[in-house]
């Protein structure tokens, strides 16, 4: 029988099999974590970006060492746009595309592949055995193969950290739910967009669609495992 660990979280504890997780690092870019990165330039405040990496870098460290896969989800556009075209809602709402129309001298460089606004910030770099998955919407089961990589893993629980709390880790524990996966949303390791963004989306996640539980109760749990 797989071994089960007991996190601490809200509403309630959950039980967790760690062969039967995963970890999700959504968007941990520069377009949203560092200054003059996409979210910055359009007026959204990054300030707590630093203890929020901190944190993400805790949680991937033990997961890894508790053999969980991690799995980075990567936001941005081709160089030409060609996921996002005028016919589709994300040309509109996308601030990001907005901003390049409205900027010229930006224009190719805000979440374009290639880009230092696309890249995961360095104290996160993906290491050999990680996997990556590119994605053009909120949701890292929009247009994507997650789905199909966390069913191949056989993965039931995912634990979910990064950014924005409120757009993006959201969507995908919306979306993880609706899919039949137990998502757990790590507090301290999501920053939100927005004033009273964060404090929303914590609400909604332990209150309909998954659990919220903290990066130390996280490691607290795996590290039971690990020495039992």
């Amino acid at each position: 029988m797989p071994r089960t660990v007991q996190l601490a979280a809200r509403p309630e504890p959950i039980s967790v099999v760690p062969e039967e997780t995963a970890l999700i690092v959504v968007d941990m870019q520069n377009a949203y974590c560092s200054k003059g990165g996409y979210l910055d330039l359009v007026g959204f405040d990054v300030s707590g970006a630093a203890p929020v990496i901190e944190e993400c870098a805790r949680t991937i460290a033990a997961c890894r060492a508790a053999s969980i896969p991690v799995i980075y989800l990567q936001n941005g556009f081709s160089p030409d746009q060609r996921e996002a075209p005028p016919t589709a809602p994300v040309w509109h709402k996308s601030n990001a595309l907005k901003f390049m129309r409205m900027n010229e001298a930006y224009a190719g460089k805000l979440i374009t592949h290639g880009t230092w606004d696309h890249a995961i910030v360095p104290e996160l770099t993906p290491e050999p055995g990680d996997v990556v998955v590119a994605k053009s919407r909120y949701s890292g089961f929009a247009g994507t193969g997650l789905e199909q990589v966390l069913q191949a893993r056989r993965i039931r629980t995912l634990v979910v950290i990064g950014v924005a709390t409120n757009v993006c880790v959201e969507s995908t524990i919306r979306d993880a739910y609706h899919r039949e996966f137990f998502p757990v949303m790590v507090s301290d390791a999501t920053m939100a967009a927005g004033p009273g963004a964060q404090a929303a989306t914590e609400f909604n996640v332990q209150a309909f669609f998954g659990w919220v539980t903290s990066a130390a109760e996280l490691r607290a749990a795996f590290g039971a495992n690990e020495a039992a």
